[in-house]
């Protein structure tokens, strides 16, 4: 099986002006499309040859001698999973169990708001930010440096911002906040959320 790059789930000038046609040239088809490139390289002719993305992620996940593969692995599928994430005219509040499920976790939806961009921003250079879901039923956020993936602790990933620069820089430079403001406010696919959850 090879892998290939997923087209995005909208056209790539439909977030504007959140995050632009340029940004997600560059983001999607040529960062991503570059991990996609490597993992193909990586499995071909190995015994992980033909393995899903989420086997590779924890078959390879700390094992030193396998970190390109996992690299690229998770980067291709953390990638995918914050395309689909995003909407135009995204944003807004989160409805039906989700909403009760944050106001339960995090007390309410602004201090959800607030508790993810804080953990956002702490991630010291590249990562990932999460809203994911513990082996006990609790929403928690967490973070991620480089291409890490909350799967390899047992939590599902409901959500996730790119926080790595190439993410945002042609856009806000060295704006993270704004660029996570923007992400909260403007983009989550609350839809797509939800049904992670479910």
């Amino acid at each position: 099986m090879t892998f290939e790059l997923p087209p995005l789930p909208y056209d790539k000038a439909a977030l504007e002006p959140h995050m632009s046609a340029r940004t997600l040239e560059f983001h999607h088809g040529k960062h991503h499309q570059t991990y996609v490139t490597n993992l193909n390289n990586l499995v071909k002719e190995t015994p992980l040859a033909g393995a899903s993305l989420e086997t590779l992620i924890l078959e390879t996940a700390r094992d030193s001698a396998r970190t390109p593969i996992f690299n690229n692995a998770a980067q291709t599928w953390n990638h995918t999973f914050f395309w689909n994430g995003m909407k135009p005219q995204g944003g807004g509040m989160p409805t039906g169990d989700l909403a009760q499920r944050i106001a339960k976790d995090f007390g309410d939806f602004n201090s959800f708001k607030e508790e993810f961009k804080k953990i956002a921003l702490a991630q010291f250079g590249s990562g990932w930010a999460w809203l994911v879901l513990d082996d006990g039923g609790k929403l928690k956020i967490v973070k991620t440096g480089n291409a890490d993936n909350p799967m390899t602790d047992k939590l599902r990933p409901l959500m996730t911002c790119d926080v790595w620069e190439h993410a945002y820089y042609l856009d806000y430079q060295n704006r993270r906040a704004d660029m996570v403001q923007a992400f909260l406010d403007h983009l989550v696919n609350w839809d797509f959320v939800a049904k992670n959850l479910a």
